[in-house]
């Protein structure tokens, strides 16, 4: 029962490109679906994210300028920006450290724990840490050329590598958001036609900031969905070995 209910949600999601300007919208909804979203599965809880609510007219239309006023973003009555806050890794290492020390206080610490406190206050600034000359860079890649020469191991080393990793935890928040608001009969559309550097400036996003992705929502009018779903058969895009 419960996976046809969640089928259902799944089914109903579609990306709506034209929204009702009259219909009204239950504001409290947006927000736990946004809550919700933080509940996210994310790479080792550094929760590298924030998502910017936009509502007010005046910014919701110069952000949709920035969409190349495609229709969604036009016509939608909340757009929300989600970004990758990779700027954030030392504060977030360190948040999760704390949390690991009040977890442990007055309790002896097993190996498991101390290897967990070492993960945030050792290897997170090992794996995150970046300089202009690219040093931390190369010191990850000698790391991996030679733990990794007869051996699996993370291969992750550079910045753009990292990049990937913080887009792919946020996007997952994008889909957790989309739908939280479907199981509500809410409607979604994921943007990605944007001008990333006018919408930072117009949200006073921080330089280290990067645009995921932008999604309208609201609800949507018949004429919002502009063709039928379309999917290639599920042999050629699973699987099993």
């Amino acid at each position: 029962m419960q996976q046809d209910f969640f089928a259902k949600i799944v089914d109903y999601r579609r990306s709506v490109r034209v929204y009702d300007a009259q219909a009204e919208i239950d504001e409290q909804i947006i927000q736990k679906s946004l809550e919700l979203a933080t509940l996210s599965p994310n790479s080792s809880n550094m929760q590298l994210w924030e998502f910017v609510w936009v509502s007010s007219p005046d910014k919701k239309e110069a952000i949709a300028k920035a969409c190349f006023n495609q229709s969604a973003a036009r016509t939608a009555p909340h757009l929300i920006i989600f970004l990758t806050r990779q700027d954030r890794w030392k504060n977030m290492a360190q948040w999760n450290l704390d949390n690991l020390k009040k977890q442990f206080q007055g309790k002896e610490l097993s190996g498991r724990d101390k290897r967990a406190m070492d993960y945030y206050g050792k290897l997170m600034p090992l794996f995150y840490r970046n300089d202009w000359f690219g040093f931390m860079t190369l010191l990850r890649k000698l790391i991996v050329l030679v733990k990794g020469f007869n051996r699996p191991f993370l291969r992750v080393s550079s910045h753009a590598d990292q990049r990937v990793m913080v887009h792919k935890s946020c996007a997952l928040a994008a889909q957790t958001f989309m739908l939280s608001m479907a199981s509500h009969e809410y409607d979604t559309c994921p943007m990605e036609g944007f001008d990333s550097r006018l919408v930072k400036k117009l949200i006073d996003a921080p330089a280290g900031a990067e645009v995921c992705m932008i999604v309208a929502c609201g609800k949507g009018t018949e004429e919002g969905i502009y063709a039928a779903r379309t999917r290639v058969s599920s042999e050629e895009v699973i699987r099993k070995i």
